[in-house]
């Protein structure tokens, strides 16, 4: 116990929390003291090792600039810029938005943002305890607050910058889609050199919320987020994440479906290339089914080579009462050499009788016959692998609505392929 003390003591060390919010801050603080900071001995960490998000800020240069235009570019969409965890006013646009009420954590909190902020994060440590999350919600320095009263006349662009080497950025994200209501939320770009993200989405009845998140491309760089949502009756949540470089990352999405008849799916496509430096990609997700006739999808994807490494933590609960659920999921990674590896862990637990649930994990290597086949007809074979690649992906893909969205998304995958050709 002493010696759990003393390292949360350490990581705490040096840490200012932002303003405001002392009681929830304080709760978390206490929840992270008793559960302690993870090690590989943890069953959750037991594939990877949190020792960089532990201690000292690991170092982390940003990636060589190039000419690639930032993803989503074209889109007419409201930008709020942080550079290394810092809100960079001048960058971003005006916080004003049709249907939609922005505050930031930094600045006065709102009376429904603080009645929010930590209860599902709170919520989401059973039955797994989640020591980065806590230490967020206790040390968070600032975030966005977003609440959603109507349909949002554009999307939200929440545009992460990565300067300094040692940054070690903490954002706690707020968002709140009252009944009825409706947004679309991107994240791109990397945040520091270590980044801890906490997003608590509460989508209220019939409301819908779609997210698409980019991270990377600097191969350096540490993260973990959380995503923690509550979906109420007849609402739609649907989240995607491509991560392409970025030498550890763990994605943690923790959803609990409340209502009747509502819908939540997580999905992400992540490509790793061990060439470039370690790459390490964890998904963890637990979805939990709570109301009748619920639909639930966790797909994902994963394409590694030269030494990198993925992990898929994948559960299912259908909690009793929860009739009629079906939930689906699916972990598939894609190795182009034998120097990579997958693991994955997919769970179902059901106390339901009346329910449609399946998981399924595979690993294999590019179709030899499907390579064939387009070599044949005069595709160069590189170009043909990124074809089977792209092929491979679109299940994930696939879960972005918005067909524009998609393209964009789609074009940057064509960008990494094409420069990481062996």
């Amino acid at each position: 116990m002493a010696a759990k003390e003393e390292a949360v003591a350490a990581r705490l060390a040096g840490l200012t929390a932002g303003p405001g919010l002392a009681g929830p801050r304080a709760e978390a603080r206490a929840r992270l003291e008793v559960m302690g900071l993870p090690g590989r001995r943890d069953e959750y960490w037991r594939w990877t090792d949190p020792a960089a998000l532990n201690g000292a800020t690991p170092a982390a240069a940003k990636a060589a600039e190039d000419d690639e235009a930032p993803l989503f570019d074209a889109l007419d969409r409201l930008k709020i810029v942080f550079v290394d965890g810092v809100f960079d006013a001048a960058a971003s646009d005006d916080l004003t938005l049709a249907g939609v009420e922005i505050a930031r954590l930094a600045d006065k909190i709102p009376a429904w943002a603080e009645a929010l902020y930590g209860t599902l994060e709170a919520a989401g440590q059973n039955p797994v305890k989640r020591p980065f999350a806590a230490l967020n919600t206790a040390q968070a320095t600032d975030g966005v607050l977003i609440r959603v009263t109507a349909k949002a006349e554009k999307p939200i662009n929440l545009i992460y910058v990565h300067k300094s080497e040692t940054s070690d950025p903490i954002l706690h994200h707020l968002v709140h889609l009252e009944p009825g209501a409706e947004l679309t939320l991107l994240e791109t770009g990397p945040a520091g050199a270590r980044f801890n993200k906490v997003m608590e989405v509460d989508v209220g009845s019939g409301a819908s919320f779609h997210h698409i998140r980019a991270q990377g491309p600097d191969s350096e760089c540490r993260a973990v987020t959380h995503i923690f949502a509550r979906v109420a009756e007849k609402a739609l949540f649907k989240s995607f994440t491509l991560t392409v470089n970025g030498a550890l990352t763990r994605n943690e999405a923790v959803i609990e479906i409340i209502g009747n008849d509502a819908v939540a799916h997580v999905a992400g496509a992540a490509l790793g290339d061990g060439a470039t430096g370690p790459f390490l990609h964890d998904d963890t997700v637990f979805v939990t089914h709570q109301g009748l006739r619920c639909e639930s999808r966790q797909v994902f994807k994963k394409v590694l080579k030269h030494g990198a490494i993925g992990t898929f933590q994948g559960k299912i609960l259908v909690k009793p009462g929860a009739q009629k659920t079906d939930g689906y999921q699916i972990s598939q990674s894609l190795l182009l050499d034998d120097d990579s590896q997958f693991l994955a862990k997919p769970e179902l637990e059901i106390y339901a009788d009346d329910v449609k649930c399946s998981h399924g994990s595979t690993t294999g290597a590019i179709d030899e016959t499907a390579l064939f086949y387009l070599r044949s007809r005069g595709v160069p074979e590189e170009e043909a692998k990124g074809l089977l690649v792209l092929s491979f992906l679109a299940d994930a893909i696939d879960e972005i609505e918005d067909a524009g969205l998609k393209e964009d998304i789609v074009a940057r995958l064509e960008t990494w392929l094409a420069r990481h050709r062996d």
